[in-house]
């Protein structure tokens, strides 16, 4: 899993609109659970295994009561945000902020499928649900983004 780790958490900042930190924990309470499942996993699966661990935990870690009461923070920062939101932005935190408004199962459609490149097997699968629904919910992501921002239309998700 060393060797596999940072894609698996480059996927959970994606799922997550860019939050390294949740990202991170994310990933650490996927691999615990694959740990404590390993006897059901096969070797040739591992990959799908470890992606599917980390979309459903994605997906449920805002479903937990506590992420609606409270959100901590380690730090103040040194200029309000409202700030940031005026200053020019990368193409890379443009797309984040693009899939942040996109709801967490077509999010995790439109990274699985676009950004990360899988089919759309190997999404349904990590999704654990239908091919059918993998292809709407990713075309349906594309196109509210599509709707949306027709301004960024120059941004491509390949290569986050």
């Amino acid at each position: 899993m060393t060797a596999r780790r940072a894609g698996l958490v480059r996927v959970a900042a994606l799922l997550v609109s860019g939050d390294l930190a949740r990202a991170e924990d994310i990933v650490q309470t996927a691999l615990t659970r694959m740990y404590l499942a390993w006897s059901r996993v096969r070797p040739d699966t591992v990959d799908a295994y470890a992606r599917r661990c980390v979309v459903n935990e994605a997906i449920d870690e805002r479903r937990r009561p506590f992420w609606r009461r409270e959100r901590v923070h380690a730090q103040l920062p040194d200029v309000p945000i409202a700030s940031f939101a005026d200053g020019p932005r990368s193409d890379e935190e443009e797309v984040l902020a693009l899939l942040a408004t996109l709801p967490a199962g077509m999010r995790a459609a439109v990274v699985l499928r676009y950004v990360e490149g899988l089919s759309v097997a190997e999404t349904a699968d990590a999704m654990r649900c239908s091919e059918g629904n993998v292809k709407s919910q990713a075309a349906r992501g594309l196109q509210r983004l599509r709707d949306t921002f027709p301004a960024h239309a120059h941004l491509s998700m390949k290569g986050i």
